[in-house]
């Protein structure tokens, strides 16, 4: 009979959780969750309170106090997503460089936890302008030296059953064996069927599926003649157009548009609860999308809990900046895989 193996996972940069919800429901144990910010701290903990948080900057966190959490356990599984801002493709908007920012070496903090650590695999997700950048370059050197065999593939979340068009980069690595980055379902699920049935905000329950953007007059108005179902600024009478909306090449061209009911979502970002900010309007109703309906479209589960009483813009920013806890499901089953291949 095979041993049964208790896997256990670290998740650093872990922000509210997407990537330790698909974590724990691929059979890890999140030991512990690093994380700076929070409101992302507070969201984490209302999902996961079982997880040691270090409320802290990586930059200040020794690898004792993980080890310390770990408690003579081994660890089986390093996951995070550094922050790397000056590689998104919304910050790189009409940019022929990348934007400094001194999130981008944080990367490095992930790799001087794999070096102290030791966890048998790792797993990254980033931003796929990442794949460029000469310090990720460094570090996948880094780890091949340390005996990883890193593979890195830059994939779209809307092949593993994530009902939103968002490419990311992944890295997977692992001190056993070769291991292939989990490849897509080949599931398409569409915006209708994540949030076509959910109850109106009016006699919702749900306190995240209230919170949407207050909009006024002029931008109600406009909202209001735009097209169901994918229409966009574009359809817009030439009067409420925006001056700076009509130049040519300025990259807006989703922003005021509607999702579709039969397709993927545009990425939900940081500014998924403002019209202004993207293709967020709802395919059918005058308004912005819900956190609730936001939350949805990045694969989280209904029952998953985000502060209420936080300013909306930093709930957006918490759901934009999430893993879909789909994908990570789906990469982590992969690494569970592996290592009952060489551990059961």
């Amino acid at each position: 009979m095979k041993k049964i193996y208790h896997y256990n996972a670290i998740d650093i940069f872990s922000g509210c959780g997407g990537l330790s919800e698909g974590m724990v429901k691929a059979g890890f144990t999140a030991k512990v969750a690093i994380e700076i910010d929070k409101h992302a701290v507070l969201a984490y903990r209302m999902n996961h309170s079982k997880t040691k948080v270090i409320e802290n900057d990586i930059r200040k966190v020794s690898t004792d106090e993980i080890i310390a959490a770990l408690n003579g356990e081994s660890l089986h599984l390093l996951a995070g997503c550094p922050p790397c801002q000056g590689f998104s493709s919304v910050r790189r908007l009409n940019r022929k460089q990348n934007v400094r920012d001194d999130r981008n070496a944080l990367i490095l903090e992930y790799l001087r936890l794999v070096k102290e650590l030791k966890p048998l695999t790792i797993m990254m997700e980033n931003v796929p302008g990442l794949v460029n950048y000469y310090l990720f370059k460094d570090v996948v050197k880094e780890l091949e030296a340390l005996g990883y065999r890193p593979k890195v593939k830059i994939v779209n979340v809307k092949d593993y059953g994530v009902p939103q068009n968002r490419k990311r980069l992944i890295m997977v690595g692992s001190l056993l064996g070769e291991m292939d980055i989990a490849d897509g379902t080949g599931e398409k699920v569409t915006v209708k069927e994540v949030i076509g049935k959910l109850e109106s905000i009016e006699t919702t329950k749900d306190p995240l599926h209230k919170i949407t953007a207050n909009h006024t007059p002029e931008v109600m108005e406009r909202i209001q003649l735009i097209p169901k179902d994918g229409g966009g600024w574009k359809d817009l009478p030439d009067k409420y157009i925006l001056e700076c909306h009509k130049k040519e090449n300025v990259g807006f061209n989703d922003i005021y548009g509607r999702l579709r009911w039969n397709d993927y979502s545009s990425t939900i970002t940081g500014g998924c609860l403002n019209p202004s900010k993207g293709r967020f309007l709802h395919p059918e109703k005058d308004r912005v999308i819900t956190a609730r309906e936001a939350a949805l479209l990045q694969s989280f589960p209904r029952r998953y809990k985000f502060p209420v009483n936080i300013p909306k813009a930093s709930l957006a920013l918490l759901i934009g900046n999430a893993l879909p806890p789909r994908f990570s499901y789906i990469q982590s089953m992969n690494i569970k895989e592996h290592l009952d291949k060489y551990l059961g």
